[in-house]
């Protein structure tokens, strides 16, 4: 992300991240590199939605089909790492974060508790990945607290 970021100065650019709401869900990402972006245009659609939309941009079923992987070591794959498919949790993801299902809702609905109660605590422990980072508050006026808008700028 260094070299994005040193590479978009020339053009004024803005670096685009290529994260999913699955990922950033589960803080499958690592935050100052491959979350690190501007703008992630697809940073709301799940990991089955960039899938079904990569397949009508044209892209390749061969790539739309390769195993997802960070490729942190020879052989690593993302759902042999997490211990479960992108698939099986997009569906829990989507009852939980759109539907607003409670998790006892999500295995009355016949989801594994232990896979139920294994995501939602990924998502807690991970949202910090999800927000800026916290500022102490130490003057009256302190950024992302009572300094917010672009009132705030005399604008």
């Amino acid at each position: 992300m260094i070299v994005l970021y040193d590479q978009s100065v020339p053009f004024k650019g803005l670096v685009m991240g290529t994260s999913n709401k699955t990922e950033m869900l589960l803080g499958y990402s690592t935050i100052f590199g491959d979350a690190a972006a501007a703008l992630q245009p697809i940073g709301d659609l799940y990991k089955a939605q960039v899938r079904q939309l990569a397949g009508a941009l044209g892209v390749p079923e061969r790539v739309i089909q390769r195993a997802p992987s960070a490729d942190l070591w020879e052989g690593q794959t993302d759902e042999g790492e997490l211990g479960f498919t992108y698939d099986a949790v997009d569906r829990l993801l989507y009852l939980l974060v759109d539907q607003r299902y409670r998790p006892e809702t999500c295995i009355e609905e016949g989801f594994d508790a232990a896979f139920v109660d294994r995501v939602v605590r990924m998502m807690r422990q991970n949202h910090f990945k999800r927000v800026m980072p916290p500022i102490a508050k130490l003057s009256q006026r302190t950024i992302g607290y009572d300094f917010l808008y672009p009132r705030d700028w005399g604008t």
